[in-house]
């Protein structure tokens, strides 16, 4: 049997109100039955006391009570009275329980069994309550007394209403207000279920939950470091790799900003309500680059969010995304492979062998000058060209055999690229082609490379004889952070390059061979 579930909280609230409406009126009704009910009893009560007392004061009865005929004076006389005040009977007793009178004629002279008529065999008057053939009754005992002696006592009995009969008796009298307090009651149930569902932007409670998990999910997975304060400085929001860059090990939500982070800002962006766009902080131990905005609902500043990243890292990122480090590393190559030259040089002229030094001189700069020429004729982007020039530095001074194709040629950049990807892309795999050399035989260190710019496509081909690439891992190459070095920011230049190929519809082939090397070649169509 499926329960039923009501998911709808206008439905919930509008259910709940008009059952809390229904209960409380019915409860009220109840009550009120069983007030007039009392009051009835009460009254009747009383009305039954009056009329004992009158009957016991009459002579006749006085007079006939115990008496061995007494019945036939006694009985006119009460039956009379309770005509008169329509009562359902009034009995009168000797101090033998003996009956004198009854609206039953046959139970004359028989014995009284009320249960409850003890006390008045005492000289005391009161009021009972009972139960009999016709349903609940009030009984009023009043002793009969003779010179100051007790020779009997009259029972009056009055019937009273059941709570049934009440509750038909005064049933078009409670309909009325009863319904009306259930129409305004839902329709009260209706107003205060919009309202509150207005409040909570028309949205039911699973929704604002699931809501509320996807923000913290989101929180939680954004790369940078994010954290919020409400009004009172406490803080909401800390998300995993704000933690992570601040070193703050322990749960920190809830807890004092200024307590965990005295040094973050956001105490001050929230009390002047003023920005701060990539400010350079030193927050701890980290050094982080950092916005902070106040947090304003309807005007009013409630709270400050904070999100930053580690600077260091940014850095090293921006040089893998720019191509920065290509240029820079080219520059220390070239630098220091002059300085080794002039040192060769000055060394060969202080030995006195100048021929030596001039040769050296001519083949160098023959050298240098047949290869920047050849790239500068084939090459169209000076860029790419003093890259490729820097890179066969780079690879002499590692003892790295870095020959161009020159065969190759680069007449225009691809539409959809620009310099910076294409020296990005060859300087990557290149440097990636020089690392996997690393710790081979120097005889084995080679490296080729070659650009061919043909009609519809741009091919990019680095060929090196390295260890090759197992196959175990060759479906992770092109994933962001995947690397073999085992160290920090690493990981990201053939995730780069693999993004930027795909963006123009590209593609990069690999063959590889473990110990006989690796061949990366790149398309972009044109």
């Amino acid at each position: 049997m499926k329960k039923l579930f009501i998911s709808n909280l206008r439905m919930k609230i509008g259910i709940l109100v008009f059952c809390l409406v229904f209960l409380s009126s019915a409860i009220s009704g109840g009550m009120l039955v069983e007030k007039v009910l009392s009051a009835t009893e009460n009254e009747q009560g009383q009305r039954a006391l009056s009329i004992a007392r009158s009957v016991a004061e009459l002579e006749p009865i006085i007079n006939n009570v115990g008496q061995p005929d007494g019945a036939k004076s006694i009985q006119p006389v009460a039956e009379k009275i309770r005509l008169a005040t329509d009562v359902e009977y009034i009995v009168v007793y000797d101090m033998n329980r003996i009956r004198y009178s009854h609206p039953i004629s046959s139970k004359i002279g028989t014995v009284f069994m009320g249960g409850d008529e003890g006390p008045s065999l005492a000289e005391q008057v009161y009021i009972s309550r009972a139960y009999g053939s016709k349903g609940p009754s009030i009984r009023a005992f009043v002793p009969v007394m003779k010179e100051s002696k007790q020779v009997g006592v009259v029972v009056v009995g009055i019937v009273t209403p059941t709570y049934k009969q009440l509750l038909l008796e005064y049933r078009s009298d409670l309909q009325i207000p009863f319904f009306i307090a259930l129409i305004v009651g839902l329709i009260g149930a209706v107003l205060l279920a919009y309202n509150i569902k207005k409040q909570m932007f028309n949205m039911e409670p699973a929704e604002i939950a699931r809501l509320l998990e996807e923000r913290v999910a989101v929180f939680q997975s954004i790369g940078d470091g994010v954290i919020a304060i409400d009004s009172q400085y406490r803080i909401t929001i800390a998300n995993p790799e704000a933690c992570r860059i601040l070193g703050l090990a322990e749960p920190v939500v809830g807890k004092g900003v200024l307590d965990v982070i005295p040094d973050s800002g956001l105490t001050t962006v929230m009390q002047t309500g003023t920005p701060q766009y990539n400010e350079d902080r030193i927050v701890g131990n980290a050094r982080i680059l950092v916005s902070i905005l106040p947090i304003r609902v309807k005007g009013k500043i409630v709270g400050a969010a904070a999100t930053f990243r580690d600077k260091t890292e940014m850095f090293n990122l921006a040089e893998e995304l720019t191509g920065v480090k290509q240029f820079i590393e080219a520059l220390r190559v070239q630098n220091h492979e002059h300085r080794n030259k002039l040192h060769a040089i000055a060394g060969l002229i202080q030995l006195g062998k100048s021929e030596q030094a001039l040769s050296y001189v001519f083949d160098s700069v023959h050298e240098q000058e047949e290869l920047a020429s050849f790239l500068t004729n084939n090459i169209c982007d000076y860029s790419i060209s003093g890259l490729l020039l820097a890179k066969v530095s780079r690879a002499k001074e590692l003892g790295i055999q870095l020959h161009i194709d020159r065969g190759s040629c680069l007449k225009d950049i691809p539409q959809k690229w620009d310099v910076g990807i294409l020296v990005t892309v060859i300087g990557n795999l290149l440097e990636n082609a020089m690392e996997a050399l690393q710790g081979q035989a120097l005889e084995r260190r080679k490296i080729e490379c070659a650009i061919r710019d043909l009609a519809d496509e741009l091919r990019i081909e680095i060929k090196d004889n390295g260890p090759g690439i197992p196959k175990q891992i060759r479906d992770q190459i092109y994933k962001q952070g995947f690397t073999t070095k085992g160290s920090k920011n690493r990981g990201i230049g053939l995730a780069l390059i693999h993004r930027y190929v795909e963006n123009v519809g590209g593609r990069i082939d690999l063959e590889t061979e473990v110990n006989l090397g690796t061949i990366f070649t790149v398309i972009i169509p044109k």
